[in-house]
């Protein structure tokens, strides 16, 4: 069934929003990325992103320049990555998800710099708010994307692990407890010679929803704060194994102009892992928009142990 997000103003577009999943994810249609959307337009996509946290918009046929410029409606447009230094010439905005250059940073194929269920960059203090990814090249088998709502794992857990919850901490880094790269890979390197850690609420509340979001993912999430290295683990493989049920997950089967969209405050993400052995190229690009600092429930905001605010190029 597809869902028209109500709006109470006159407007050219008019997206529609067909839910894919029980907890997460909607195809959109009536909409062209190629063209500039109305203001009406805009705010329809984005309360549609707020209630299904991950849009897929299909059959676009737009470059770097096109999909800056439909990020920006939606907020400020950050550098690609922290640690990226290979950026499309002429679009410091653009992350290559590029196998080949994958490759070439680790030694070996892959597909993505972490393979385990991630939030965008929670190393900083203010992760991205939302995330746009475009496929350009993708393989005829396999390299699906899936994502996973944290709002729903949270909503998930027993009262008693809801109230625990509520009042940890957690540390997160790049690689989360177990890295996946080399010492001497590049983002060894780097995430050693520019450390950025921060320790973020294990639950944090959306600023726009107010909903509460187990934000803790193995991609990033290190320890919970102030407990021992034991107990930290098992509270953490709980978590980690609430957020990734499968219930409350949607997959998404990629192909060229395929499009993305996704709330990086209420979600986490799955790269894939089946093509290591496949010999094959996989080229998405990505965008993303500056991020406020999370805050859990008791008002407390996160708090930077290494590394800067990272904003929009002024």
């Amino acid at each position: 069934m597809s869902i028209t997000i109500e709006n109470t103003h006159s407007g050219t577009a008019t997206p529609t929003f067909a839910p894919v999943a029980g907890h997460i994810g909607a195809d959109v249609s009536g909409v062209d990325l190629r063209e500039t959307l109305s203001d009406d337009a805009v705010e329809q996509i984005r309360a549609a992103l707020h209630r299904f946290k991950v849009l897929f918009f299909h059959d676009q046929q737009i470059g770097h320049a096109e999909q800056i410029a439909f990020t920006r409606r939606f907020g400020a447009v950050t550098p690609s990555h922290p640690y990226d230094d290979e950026a499309p010439e002429g679009f410091p905005e653009i992350l290559a998800v590029d196998s080949r250059k994958y490759a070439r940073q680790f030694g070996r194929r892959r597909y993505s710099y972490d393979n385990k269920w991630h939030t965008d960059v929670t190393a900083l203090v203010n992760p991205p708010a939302a995330t746009v990814l475009r496929a350009h090249i993708v393989p005829e088998q396999g390299g699906d994307t899936q994502w996973t709502n944290l709002v729903a794992a949270y909503n998930g857990l027993p009262e008693p692990l809801k109230r625990l919850a509520d009042g940890l901490r957690a540390e997160h880094r790049f690689g989360g407890r177990h890295p996946q790269w080399s010492s001497d890979s590049t983002y060894a390197t780097k995430s050693r010679e520019n450390p950025i850690v921060t320790e973020h609420p294990v639950v944090r509340v959306h600023p726009v929803t107010g909903e509460r979001a187990l934000f803790v993912t193995p991609g990033f999430t290190a320890r919970i704060v102030g407990l021992p290295a034991a107990q930290s683990d098992r509270l953490l493989d709980l978590f980690f194994d609430e957020v990734t049920r499968p219930a409350y997950t949607v997959r998404l089967r990629w192909r060229p102009g395929t499009v993305a969209f996704w709330d990086n405050r209420a979600t986490a993400h799955l790269a894939p892992t089946d093509l290591d052995d496949i010999e094959t190229t996989r080229v998405l690009y990505r965008t993303t928009i500056e991020g406020d600092i999370p805050v859990g429930p008791d008002g407390t905001a996160s708090t930077s142990v290494s590394g800067a605010v990272f904003q929009a190029q002024k």
